[in-house]
């Protein structure tokens, strides 16, 4: 009588573990991708985007660019280069140079060219050519567009903590160099301070 009373149970149970699993699980909700969160006090996308754009526009509304485009009566050429991460967290900088990339582009003030690691790919992509495409879609050897100038930069960290309060204190600093002559034509600072509070921060 047991074994058939779990028989007839078992098809019931089968269609309730689905929903058991379900229960304690996580939630998820798809927010815009401009909606500012954090979490956990950490550099995030947020801080990745919006350091970008403002040291980017204090760049572009700064002397040298005035002054290249007097000499030169062309926008300059720039490559943004190594941004190197100095902090004590995993800051994916990739992200940050894209986004500094995507500033410098959108403003149409200056020509942005692929970095060192990107020349690689697209060269090869270049020599993959010959002999394989057509004359008139053949892209030529020593047409590469020179840099006028490289913008590299560092993250840096501080961290004050004490009975699970935290300060967490990020300095990003950028320079632009011109790359004939190795003169330093921008410099800027960008410093954000983030406090977290108890029961936001375990370690």
């Amino acid at each position: 009588m047991m074994r058939s009373t779990v028989r007839s149970l078992a098809p019931a149970l089968l269609l309730l573990l689905p929903v058991l699993a379900g229960c304690g699980g996580k939630t998820v909700t798809r927010i815009d991708s401009d909606t500012t969160v954090d979490l956990s006090g950490r550099w995030n996308d947020t801080d990745s985007r919006l350091v970008a754009e403002e040291m980017i526009r204090n760049c572009l509304n700064s002397p040298w660019l005035r002054n290249h485009q007097t000499d030169h009566s062309k926008a300059p050429v720039v490559i943004v280069g190594a941004v190197r991460n100095k902090s004590m967290e995993h800051i994916p900088v990739e992200t940050f140079i894209k986004d500094m990339e995507r500033a410098f582009i959108n403003s149409g003030e200056v020509t942005v060219v692929a970095d060192a690691g990107e020349r690689i790919d697209i060269r090869a992509e270049r020599e993959a050519m010959q002999g394989n495409v057509t004359a008139a879609t053949l892209k030529e050897f020593g047409r590469e567009v020179g840099a006028d100038f490289v913008l590299t930069g560092t993250i840096n960290q501080i961290v004050d903590q004490e009975e699970g309060q935290k300060v967490s204190y990020y300095q990003t600093d950028l320079e632009l160099v011109n790359v004939e002559s190795n003169v330093k034509v921008w410099l800027e600072t960008k410093k954000i301070k983030k406090f977290i509070g108890k029961g936001r921060y375990s370690g």
